[in-house]
């Protein structure tokens, strides 16, 4: 008895569907568009593969080096996808010389005007 090799026939009635970013019209992909990087990414931060998201083998290799530079600069989180940019508001600093204990006086922050000396010549 021989062996019959089963012919897959799988691929023969699958529909194409287009690639999104093709029909977007986009043809660089730019890492600062966030609101676009983010609909490739999975709710834990991870990069879509070609099969679920339906991009070309180009885009594919566009966006994922687009979600990268976006995740190095701080744009995308590598863990949970899109970090909100807030403003950062930093408190004042004291003077780095004195400890929280010590207080300040008023004479060491404004000196006393001093009047200049007369120098006579002998």
């Amino acid at each position: 008895m021989s062996k019959r090799r089963r012919k897959h026939h799988r691929h023969e009635n699958a529909v194409k569907r287009p690639c999104p970013v093709a029909s977007a019209g986009i043809e660089e992909v730019n890492y600062k568009d966030i609101e676009f990087l983010k609909l490739f990414l999975t709710g834990k931060g991870k990069i879509m593969p070609r099969r679920i998201s339906g991009l070309s083998a180009r885009s594919q290799k566009q966006v994922t080096a687009a979600i990268k530079r976006a995740r190095n600069i701080a744009l995308i989180s590598f863990s949970k996808g899109y970090v909100p940019q807030v403003e950062v508001v930093v408190p004042e600093r004291r003077p780095f010389h004195k400890t929280p204990r010590e207080e300040i006086k008023p004479e060491e922050i404004i000196p006393k005007e001093s009047t200049p000396k007369e120098t006579t010549n002998p």
